[in-house]
């Protein structure tokens, strides 16, 4: 081993790479100084049975990175959003004209969902459509009430909550009305569409996905 570690290099490659030939002692004292200040924590003993016993890795070794991981921001809670007062809509637009284009494009969204709502089209598929559709610029009357003071408003549904529609009436007046125990009717086109508020007590999201019955119990 010592013969080929501690070998004296030819005098032609010495040449080639512009280096001085050791001689084999000064070799031997190299290799030991330099393995003394590369692994100080070793002995002259331990670098001797390393030089005799084992091979050495001069490379530098690269220690795997860590990787962090990326925590999400948590949503606000629902009493954070009321105390924020996030869905409050301003007295200043509590106005009915500001909420008339909101209304046109519901209406081009129903007429695009019902394939152009034509005269041969089925009521049935029509009413199953309106269930889950989204209802925010749909202009409702409540038509059937266990209350008689929600009979004949008319308005313009600005928010849909799980238990609560928020209407703009034509006098400026932002009214909440409950889904149970009311019907809800609604005009696009000719057809004239009949909803159960006891029915759709679901947020928006939750009833694009529920699957209605074709025919149940009906009850106010």
């Amino acid at each position: 081993m010592e013969s080929v570690l501690y070998n004296q290099l030819p005098q032609q490659t010495a040449k080639l790479v512009n280096i001085q030939p050791q001689k084999p002692k000064e070799a031997d004292a190299f290799v030991k100084a330099f393995l003394k200040r590369s692994l100080t924590r070793k002995s002259e003993e331990d670098i001797e049975d390393i030089l005799t016993r084992k091979a050495v890795v001069l490379e530098h070794l690269h220690k795997r990175r860590r990787r962090e991981r990326k925590t999400r921001g948590k949503g606000l809670s629902a009493k954070q959003r009321r105390e924020m007062r996030l869905f409050e809509i301003k007295p200043e637009h509590q106005r009915y004209e500001m909420f008339l284009p909101l209304h046109e494009l519901w209406k081009q969204y129903i007429r695009d969902l019902c394939n152009g709502l034509k005269p041969e089209a089925q009521p049935q598929m029509i009413q199953t459509k309106l269930l889950k559709a989204d209802l925010h610029g749909a202009l409702v009357t409540v038509t059937k009430s266990k209350c008689p003071s929600y009979v004949g408003l008319t308005g313009i549904i600005v928010q849909e909550m799980k238990h609560v529609f928020k209407i703009i009436t034509s006098e400026d007046r932002l009214k909440v009305i409950p889904k149970l125990n009311n019907v809800f009717s609604m005009e696009i086109d000719g057809f004239i569409s009949y909803i159960f508020g006891s029915k759709i007590q679901f947020r928006a999201s939750e009833r694009s996905a529920k699957k209605f019955k074709a025919k149940g119990t009906i009850d106010l």
